[in-house]
């Protein structure tokens, strides 16, 4: 396997992640070659990607690019596909799904450029071996994904399967969920190691405190899950596989960080909460109280707090929002003196809060256009007043 070439490797991320996700990379000790608003690319071999499907907390899938085809239609893609080695990669007793993006103006429907690329892998295998692997939807095994823009057409192996952001432990996601990817990097930005306490209220379905507490104790996100899909390639290496398991096992640690406190209004949300921390193993190292964010219990302590407010098809109605924000704006200023505040909003809600933010960095959180705001309480000291942030 160490002779294998270097290939490029992209991993996807949500729309405007990919500074975090490049940041993450980096701190595994690869060189990031390119970064774009939903992705970054290194060079490494297939050892390089099962330690990044397990480690990657902010990344969507790892993609290894396979060809690039420059067909005009779909007759030229089932051609030119069908050139390409896929016997080498996908087994001919596997199952193959193919997932796309396509602009081109000979194609009305994906659909059938996905069943013609289809058709050219199985087809070729056929040929090659005398019998085809599966195809179908289901798209946790062989995935291939295609980027058809005009005549530039760019193949590439799924490593992951499914997002790497779907952990697995959110049994219970509650209304309009942070993603986990999102949370996580939502904490990076905060500087969260564990050694500090932190308060969540508002906490929804739980997402920032269970990353929280898997970040704080070294518990890589790809250990919650047996199934990706570098696993049904023919590179696939168990011994190797079961190396880089163990590497991130010990990364592993039993020391408890310091509070994890997290509250909510919603009764029902607490619940949530609490029974996906048992999910992902955490539920002793999170604190959940059912209570207005205001009456959030602080520790004497003074650490991180992150407000993920109501926003979008997050509740009620818009003059309500603003007042509640106000409160928050209130609540930071009066109670959380000495604390290091963020919330993480809606671009238009951002300015209802009546507090400068010392730093504002955009997010995109399930179409809506967000800000993580970052509020430095100094003990002593009055925070000072600003106008609206909405047009910033």
């Amino acid at each position: 396997m160490g002779q294998e070439p270097a290939r490029i490797l992209r991993m996807t991320c949500a729309p405007g992640l990919s500074p975090w996700l490049a940041r993450e990379v980096e701190s595994l000790g690869y060189v990031v070659e390119s970064k774009d608003h939903t992705g970054v690319e290194i060079r490494g071999q297939m050892v390089d990607a099962m330690r990044l499907v397990l480690r990657l907390r902010t990344a969507f899938h790892v993609l290894q690019r396979f060809g690039d085809l420059y067909p005009s239609n779909a007759d030229e893609l089932y051609e030119t596909a069908s050139g390409l080695p896929w016997e080498r990669v996908i087994p001919a007793d596997g199952y193959l799904s193919v997932v796309s993006t396509v602009r081109n103006d000979t194609i009305r429907n994906s659909m059938f450029a996905n069943v013609k690329l289809k058709d050219a892998i199985v087809d070729r295998i056929q040929r090659v071996h005398g019998r085809r692997p599966d195809s179908g939807p289901k798209g946790d095994r062989c995935v291939v994904h295609m980027f058809w823009k005009d005549a530039n057409c760019r193949l590439a192996l799924d490593l992951s399967g499914r997002k790497l952001s779907d952990r697995g432990y959110r049994r219970m996601p509650g209304k309009a969920p942070m993603r986990e990817s999102i949370a996580a990097a939502v904490l990076m930005e905060s500087g969260y190691d564990g050694t500090l306490p932190l308060v969540i209220p508002m906490c929804g379905s739980g997402t920032l405190a269970i990353e929280a507490a898997l970040m704080a104790t070294g518990r890589v996100p790809g250990l919650l899950r047996s199934n990706f899909g570098l696993k049904h390639l023919l590179a696939f290496d168990e011994e190797t596989w079961g190396q880089e398991r163990l590497a991130a096992k010990k990364l592993r640690h039993d020391r408890p960080p310091a509070p994890i406190i997290a509250s909510d209004l919603d009764e029902q949300a607490v619940e949530a909460s609490r029974r996906n921390a048992v999910t992902a193993g955490v539920d002793h190292l999170i604190e959940f109280h059912h209570c207005d964010f205001a009456d959030t219990p602080l520790p004497d302590t003074p650490g991180t707090m992150i407000l993920h407010g109501e926003y979008g098809e997050r509740l009620g109605d818009e003059q309500t929002l603003k007042q509640t924000y106000g409160r928050m704006g209130d609540y930071l200023k009066q109670q959380c003196a000495g604390w290091d505040a963020w919330v993480f909003t809606s671009r238009a809600l951002a300015g209802s809060i009546g507090l400068k933010a010392t730093g504002r960095f955009p997010f995109e959180n399930s179409g809506n256009d967000c800000r993580l705001l970052h509020f430095e309480l100094y003990e002593g000291k009055r925070v000072s007043e600003t106008l609206p942030e909405a047009t910033q």
